[in-house]
């Protein structure tokens, strides 16, 4: 259910599992398979994951996968939807979302575990687990609230509210919203131009920004930051980046 393409520095990832993008256990583990190898890939500084087709990025799991008690088959969904998606939120590479249609569920929490969301202007976005007797599972109680506030969350969450693209955009769910069928292509711009950066610097600031999330004193954060600052300082990568700044030519970073 996952198609993958590399060119550029950019890996894009296709959600593809007819007619709604559903996730299946198999699927989810191919995603953080995928994205370990990606991880170990130097030649990639961007993923890119957007949805097969014109009206769905991902529906998230079929329903009919918790409609028996498989107790069993639910702890393997359930891990696997948090193994997958905290893979993708902690992949070295920048992960940006392209939403060309209804994120919901777990496919909402697909584009949550990216660093960027680029939202088409006719999709909607959902966690409606609850009106079905369920949570959602794939760290969305926990990442949601991080982007757009406990107020939103609990109103996502708690009352089923299904939000448009314009709504994402006010409450800081998504970072652009674009018109129907351009979303991957504004997606791949933004993957281009983290491909031009310092690999190293780019990993250590998003290691940093994902460090304000935790219950780490502001000290010890701030000192992690000099830290890594003067780790960079000392790279072949910022003698490479600052003399092709002084010498106004493209810098050839090492990977």
């Amino acid at each position: 259910m996952l198609k993958l393409a590399i060119s550029d520095r950019v890996a894009l990832l296709t959600l593809e599992n007819p007619p709604a993008n559903t996730f299946t256990a198999a699927g989810l583990l191919q995603l953080q398979q995928c994205v370990h190898d990606l991880d170990r890939n130097p030649e990639v500084s961007a993923i890119v994951v957007t949805g097969a087709g014109e009206k769905f990025f991902s529906a998230g799991a079929d329903l009919k996968t918790f409609a028996a008690d498989d107790f069993p088959q639910a702890h393997v969904m359930a891990q696997r939807f948090g193994a997958a998606f905290g893979a993708l939120q902690e992949a070295r590479a920048v992960v940006i979302a392209a939403i060309n249609g209804y994120a919901m569920g777990g496919g909402l929490e697909c584009a949550l575990a990216c660093d960027v969301r680029v939202a088409e202007e006719h999709a909607q976005m959902a966690l409606p687990e609850p009106a079905v007797g369920l949570l959602p599972c794939g760290c969305g109680t926990q990442t949601l609230p991080w982007l757009v506030g406990e107020g939103w969350a609990k109103r996502m969450i708690l009352t089923n509210q299904r939000i448009d693209a314009a709504t994402a955009l006010r409450i800081g769910l998504v970072e652009e919203v674009v018109g129907r069928g351009e979303s991957l292509a504004t997606a791949l711009a933004i993957a281009k131009r983290v491909a031009q950066l310092s690999p190293d610097a780019v990993a250590s600031s998003k290691q940093l920004i994902h460090l304000a999330r935790q219950a780490v004193p502001r000290s010890a954060a701030l000192a992690m930051e000099r830290e890594k600052f003067m780790a960079l300082f000392d790279s072949d990568n910022r003698r490479e980046g600052v003399n092709a700044f002084l010498e106004k030519r493209q810098p050839q970073w090492q990977y």
